[in-house]
């Protein structure tokens, strides 16, 4: 029976080619992401133990774990005379001190990089950073740079810099060197200015360390090493061997390898279960179609058990052979990745690629168990083929047409009522946040089960509705809508695939179009002018240079200047002070506005208050709110209880109101200004920045420019998305061709019949294409219907404010793919039953 069974996977071969290719890709996926998860990971480490490792021991400073962190509070620091004492040790042969504070660098324009100040930090020999490039600083005449902070500024080695001192003035420095301080947050996020020490302690008035490093003098272990530190710096200091440093940093890192990781296996699970219903589908048609030799071979004395395994052993080695394949060419996608994108995520690319027995373990597993598991119906059915069926003229493709009945529509109605039932709830109130997503995603589930149940019906019924059109249209589409209808259980299995991966990409460009219109929405109410000027953020109570506020009201290219002023009192609800604005120049309302929870904005005036949700507190509309003011407690009637997030939060009072009750705030915090009519883009971006131009570290935001890099970084995240779920839609593709193919095995003789009746080739062909373009438009329709549910029910769940916007352009791309998917489906199928002979095909039978 082995023997014969392996004979009929070399007289099948061409048929199962694109089961193969459905498994190797998905197993190509799944061991692509761990291989690129691993060697991430590694390079992580390579990275961030490389420089660590180097030291026998790394002193920080003590943090108190049980003492909430104070953002405004200044970092803690070890003393300054500790390095000298850890140097003084006889355990240790050389150590180094880092300092840290803030010396803002300046852009090419003469802006502060950044919205909060560049970190200047000291670095020597004798530290961790060492550069990837040019070399450190030596002398109050040179710095280097962060890799991102020259990154974002377009600065290289050679290049003049200019960075703020501690007092403000601008200092001017060549760039020696360029640092990769790797995946720390702070340094990443606000950049790294690097000087010599003394330098540094005159440009950011930093006093004490951050960080101490120490080398092992000869003899001396590292845990000797450790233990002097700790002996000369007591419980100032949280004192590691550098191994055990670099290792925690590096799980930190890690973490987020991890994070991506299990991001990119779940799209490598979509894959998986796309090939898994590929696979389902041409199994069950090659049973079907070998009827005659399973009934054959029960009349030569096969059992039933051995027709059954015979089936299962052609699933075997299909999934062993393909998953191999699958390994091999992952394990290449998995360098590709890391060779491409491991820079992009702060990895060391140096790093070779690490191949683990688990990701090839994993994958082998994967196809293999997707290919017996796909095959076990198909290979039961096979059992169940009578003896009998050996003598009759044509057995080809019987059975699969059972089970369209009553008991199909009760199940799958039973499905959509649960899914729909789930989404209500998922939706409301009750289900927002981490809960209502779970839901969305059962509900999803559970939704498309019933669409694979119903699915022949929606193939018959779509396919009914369209006959008389394509009927007028010519012979070709007529044979196509009749062949449609005649077999809906085998075409709706094709189609299934391609709705799976529709759902999801038109699922997500849902919630990506309506997230930006979300965001768009939400950054005009928060910045609700063309620019937002903001005093330094490195002191609470700094206010923006009064010459630079008159120069903005009397510029003839700016129209309305709204000014804020603010301080700060004590608060009996918030954790910490309230913040009391007021803004001169604008009406509240109107040019600025924020969503009430109760009350209206429209109530404010002399008296009254509009606060913050967070600050409210238990109070509402028509409660007074006490307010600590600089002549003593007053109390405001709350005249609107506002949403937390928008431009008006803490505080807000009258102009005369704050002006008798804050008497010595008289600095301007922030400025909305907005062009004048007539005035171009670039006049009103001009006279801003001249009117700030001696005041570097005062900030300057753009709406225009924020939105736009809001939508680059959905945009960039659409088109990752839409690629890796493109895998599964080139997996359809397969499937569909393969049951085309399969298709036009089975009608040889019947191809042959209209063939000689006087259908041309050119017919036959385009019958086949249009049969094609069906099946793909219900699927990519089904999908792009649930898809637009369940990407309204997704955002809903996670963003109850989300505005639902339908992608129009992206959905008529999708039709068009699906359009084009079917056409490329057919082409070969198409081929081979126009090129087959007549006679040769009527002879067969």
């Amino acid at each position: 029976m082995l023997r014969t069974t392996l004979a009929g996977l070399r007289m099948h071969k061409a048929r199962l080619v694109t089961t193969a290719l459905a498994i190797a890709l998905g197993v190509m996926f799944v061991t692509g992401t761990l291989v690129f998860g691993d060697t991430l990971e590694e390079g992580y480490s390579t990275k961030m133990m490389g420089a660590a490792d180097d030291f026998a021991a790394v002193a920080v400073p003590a943090a108190d774990e049980d003492v909430p962190a104070d953002p405004e509070a200044p970092a803690p620091t070890l003393p300054a005379d500790a390095l000298e004492k850890v140097r003084d040790l006889p355990e240790v042969a050389a150590a180094g001190g880092t300092t840290r504070g803030d010396a803002p660098l300046l852009d090419k324009d003469g802006r502060s990089v950044g919205t909060m100040p560049t970190v200047g930090m000291s670095v020597g020999p004798d530290t961790r950073f060492q550069p990837t490039e040019g070399s450190l600083p030596e002398g109050p005449g040179e710095v280097a740079l962060a890799t991102t902070s020259a990154g974002a500024t377009g600065y290289g080695v050679g290049d003049t810099v200019t960075v703020l001192d501690a007092e403000g003035e601008r200092n001017e420095f060549t760039v020696s060197g360029l640092i990769d301080f790797g995946v720390d947050g702070e340094l990443a996020y606000r950049g790294v200015v690097a000087f010599d020490e003394d330098t540094a302690r005159e440009m950011t008035g930093a006093e004490g360390y951050s960080e101490i490093d120490a080398t092992a003098a000869e003899g001396a272990t590292d845990a000797e090493v450790v233990s002097a530190i700790e002996g000369v710096t007591g419980s100032d200091a949280d004192v590691e061997t550098g191994a055990s440093y670099g290792e925690q940093l590096a799980e930190n890192a890690g973490g987020d390898t991890q994070v991506l990781t299990v991001g990119l296996m779940l799209f490598a699970l979509i894959s998986v279960f796309v090939a898994a219903i590929v696979i389902y589908n041409t199994f069950a048609i090659l049973v079907a179609q070998r009827q005659r030799e399973m009934a054959l071979l029960r009349c030569v004395g096969s059992a039933r058990g051995q027709v059954f395994r015979s089936v299962l052993t052609e699933a075997l080695v299909v999934g062993l052979v393909a998953s191999a394949a699958g390994v091999a060419v992952g394990v290449g996608a998995g360098w590709a990745g890391f060779a491409f994108g491991g820079e992009a995520l702060g990895a060391d690319t140096s790093q070779p690629l690490v191949v683990r027995a688990l990701p090839v373990a994993i994958g082998m597993t994967v196809g293999t168990v997707m290919a017996l598991g796909a095959a076990l119906l198909p290979a039961w059915r096979a059992t169940r083929v009578p003896p009998l069926a050996a003598l009759r003229t044509s057995a080809t493709a019987q059975g699969l047409e059972k089970g369209i009945g009553w008991v199909r529509i009760t199940v799958g109605a039973v499905l959509f009522l649960i899914s729909g039932g789930i989404v209500s709830v998922a939706t409301t109130s009750g289900g927002v946040g981490a809960t209502g997503m779970v839901l969305t995603t059962v509900a999803g589930l559970i939704c498309f089960v019933g669409v694979v149940v119903l699915s022949p019906l929606l193939v018959r019924a779509v396919v009914a509705a369209v006959s008389p059109l394509m009927r007028r249209i010519g012979v070709a589409s007529m044979l196509a809508a009749d062949n449609s209808r005649r077999s809906p259980k085998r075409a709706a299995t094709a189609m299934i695939a391609l709705t799976v991966g529709a759902t999801l990409i038109t699922g997500y460009a849902v919630v990506n179009a309506s997230l930006k219109t979300t965001m768009d929405e939400m950054l005009a109410e928060q910045f609700p002018a063309d620019y937002l000027v903001s005093a330094p953020m490195d002191e609470r109570d700094a206010v923006i240079p009064q010459s630079s506020v008159d120069e903005l009201k009397e510029s003839d290219a700016l129209g309305t200047v709204i000014e804020q002023r603010r301080t700060y009192t004590e608060s009996d609800e918030a954790s910490g002070d309230l913040p009391v604005s007021t803004y001169i120049g604008g009406t509240l309302g109107e040019d600025l506005k924020n969503d009430a929870v109760s009350g209206s904005l429209a109530d404010m005036g002399p008296g009254k208050v509009a606060v913050s949700k967070g600050y409210a507190g238990d109070r509402e509309a028509g409660d007074m709110l006490p307010v600590d003011t600089e002549t003593g407690e007053k109390e405001y009637e709350i005249a609107a209880v506002l949403e937390d997030g928008g431009v008006l939060w803490g505080a807000t009072l009258a102009p005369k109101d704050f002006e008798k009750a804050f008497p010595g705030v008289d600095g301007t915090s922030d400025m909305l200004v907005n062009g004048a009519e007539g005035a171009s883009a670039q006049q009103v971006r001009d006279a801003v920045y001249d009117a700030v131009a001696d005041a570097p570290k005062v900030g300057v935001d753009s709406m225009a420019e924020m939105k736009a890099q809001f939508d680059d970084v959905l945009n960039i995240a659409f088109l990752a998305i839409a690629a890796m779920l493109g895998l599964a839609i080139i997996i359809a593709v397969f499937g569909i061709a393969n049951t085309m193919a399969l298709s036009v095995l089975e009608r040889t003789r019947e191809s042959a019949m209209l063939r000689a009746l006087g259908l041309a080739r050119g017919q036959l062909r385009r019958m086949l294409s249009i049969e094609a373009v069906v099946l793909c438009l219900i699927g990519a329709g089904v999908g792009i219907l649930l898809g637009i549910v369940f990407g309204w029910a997704a955002g809903t769940a996670a963003m109850p404010s989300m505005v639902f916007t339908l992608p129009v352009a992206q959905i008529a791309v999708f039709i068009g793919v699906a359009v084009a998917a079917g056409l490329l489906a057919s082409v070969l199928p198409g081929r081979q039953a126009a090129g087959a002979s007549i006679t040769g095909a009527l002879a067969s039978e």
